[in-house]
């Protein structure tokens, strides 16, 4: 059993990772539905709960089914991480994580997320400044560094657990990569496996089928895996893993009726979170995912995109249940999207 302080999680737990504009409560229902075991919300702005933005405050939805699930926030400031750290733990989430780890430019470039890999210093004092006004368990989810010379995640490790993280989460590649390249989990591996290090450690990056998961594990000694985009669309990618592990075989893949149940019910509660017309707006990112792989499919995507009501969405979808009924959609790796810069750090 994993434990992050008085959080108990499985053996070998899997995470869904923070997502921009993904990793909304409809997501994560969908997700926790097909067995990941620990969630967070969005990552949210400190500037923004201290201004009482809308969007900011939104993110802090958070439901007892979900849990345990983190709240997870970004920043530059000491101060406005330490208000935001107090405004969160109103929302009794189960931890709060702090990202260094969002590459994009509105954020680095403006000394938060990935930008804070730059001043290692500051980075233990923004932690430590959380850690000290809030009585949540606090981790952290980051990269190996800010480029290929500054690949200093082992002493990073050992810095943030001193100043009392319960956990951190590494996504194997530099900010400067982004998301190009091939993740690179040699560090995890030796951030893990450091005799210093007593905090569970959780690899991030390129996990899109059960035998990488299976080989990353045994690899590189993590405590869990965090897994982002290939959950994107095909949220099975958990059971699947946890499925692998335990017996060495596969499950079969998701039917079409399958694909279409649980895109209708992402639906259902996106609109109910939401409301009718954001709710449909915003899950439109999702179709391409629930429908890839099936031929000709294009005709019923551009036109789930362009329908304004749930009743029509399903009309259409029982349209491609009926057409597709019995197809098997081959299981091919699964495609590590990027959502035009969105932030699965």
């Amino acid at each position: 059993m994993v434990r992050i302080d008085n959080i108990q999680l499985p053996d070998f737990p899997l995470l869904l990772a923070p997502m921009e504009d993904v990793s909304d409560p409809p997501f994560r229902a969908v997700c926790k539905d097909k067995g990941a075991d620990l969630m967070y919300t969005e990552f949210i702005s400190s500037e923004g709960l201290i201004r009482d933005a809308i969007k900011s405050r939104k993110k802090l939805d958070i439901f007892d089914y979900e849990r345990p699930v983190g709240i997870q926030i970004f920043g530059g400031d000491e101060d406005s991480l330490s208000m935001a750290a107090k405004i969160v733990e109103v929302t009794n989430p189960d931890l709060l994580d702090i990202n260094f780890g969002c590459p994009v430019k509105k954020v680095a470039l403006k000394g938060a997320g990935a930008g804070v890999l730059k001043d290692i210093d500051l980075m233990v004092r923004l932690t430590s400044a959380v850690v000290k006004s809030t009585s949540l368990p606090v981790t952290v989810k980051t990269r190996l560094g800010w480029d290929d010379k500054t690949r200093n995640i082992e002493e990073v490790a050992e810095r943030l657990q001193d100043v009392g993280i319960k956990a951190l989460a590494i996504h194997g590649r530099t900010r400067t990569q982004m998301y190009k390249g091939e993740a690179d989990w040699t560090l995890i591996g030796k951030v893990k496996n450091n005799p210093r290090i007593n905090i569970p450690i959780f690899g991030n990056g390129d996990i899109d089928s059960p035998e990488k998961a299976v080989e990353y594990k045994n690899r590189y000694g993590v405590d869990g895996i965090m897994i982002g985009r290939a959950a994107i669309g095909y949220p099975w990618i958990f059971d699947e893993i946890k499925h692998f592990i335990k017996t060495g075989e596969h499950l079969p893949s998701p039917t079409i009726a399958d694909r279409i149940a649980v895109c209708r019910k992402h639906l259902n509660l996106s609109i109910q979170w939401k409301g009718p017309v954001v709710g449909i707006n915003e899950m439109r990112r999702h179709y391409a995912n629930y429908l890839k792989g099936l031929p000709n499919i294009k005709e019923y995507r551009n036109r789930l995109v362009t329908l304004p009501t749930e009743e029509e969405v399903n009309e259409v979808l029982n349209e491609v249940a009926v057409t597709y009924a019995g197809f098997e959609v081959e299981k091919t790796p699964i495609e590590l999207i990027n959502y035009h810069e969105k932030c699965p750090i």
